[in-house]
């Protein structure tokens, strides 16, 4: 569930000095403002589905519900960015909505196996981390190319990983899966930011904008998510 948004039709920068500047900044405010709102469509369905025992019965209760619900979730990661140049920028941005609304379905779990104050804490802690990484992605003098080509590697071998202890069941094994995970979602989030902003700086028509302003909010919401749910996997316990 982690969408490119790089796309070779991109147009080369265009240094214009201030006037970069200003699209840049443009831009990159859209970003936080779109995953914001991201974040809080999946709070609000996830509280509201966890408030539910109905709800939490069609969803978690029905095999079919369920596995229908983690299907729609990878095919909108997969054809959101991979159909964005054909759709107009008003539909990106409502299809990551959707998406959005899904992922908070899906995470109104956790409110069954974790504490709320555990959840809460775990929520400003991954506010924190990620607000430095991005600020540190944004100012950044360094290129970082090679960091984001080696953590998408390791993303990688991290899922082979996951699949390989549904198996074994091993309780060490998925501690140091999370710890792993926190690390590449940090070093990820900086690097996601760095890519958002140099694509941000390209001379865009206005509607390509903005559907990379979408793409750059999907790409840091789901950073944001998946630190969020690796943090609360190490730190947060569980009602027993």
């Amino acid at each position: 569930m982690y969408p490119d948004y790089n796309n070779p039709q991109t147009p080369p920068p265009y240094y214009g000095g201030a006037g970069v500047a200003r699209q840049t900044n443009a831009v990159m405010k859209r970003v936080y403002v779109r995953m914001f709102i991201g974040l809080l469509v999946s709070a609000f369905c996830a509280l509201g589905v966890a408030s539910s025992p109905a709800m939490l019965n069609i969803i978690f209760g029905n095999q079919i519900v369920f596995w229908g619900l983690i299907i729609a979730m990878f095919a909108m990661a997969i054809l959101i960015p991979a159909r964005m140049m054909k759709m107009a920028s008003g539909t990106v941005l409502a299809l990551f909505l959707v998406y959005s609304a899904l992922m908070g379905t899906f995470l109104s779990c956790i409110f069954l196996v974790y504490k709320m104050n555990a959840i809460v804490a775990t929520f400003f802690i991954t506010a924190g981390t990620f607000g430095a990484m991005s600020v540190y992605g944004y100012f950044t003098k360094s290129d970082l190319t090679k960091m984001g080509s080696f953590l998408m590697m390791a993303l990688f071998g991290l899922i082979i990983a996951m699949v390989v202890n549904i198996f074994l069941k091993s309780g060490t094994m998925d501690y140091v899966i999370s710890i792993i995970g926190v690390l590449i979602f940090t070093g990820l989030t900086a690097w996601d930011t760095q890519q958002v902003k140099q694509l941000a700086a390209a001379n865009l028509e206005p509607s390509l904008a903005d559907k990379l302003a979408t793409m750059g909010a999907m790409n840091l919401y789901l950073d944001f998510i998946n630190l969020f749910l690796f943090i609360l996997r190490i730190f947060g316990g569980n009602r027993d």
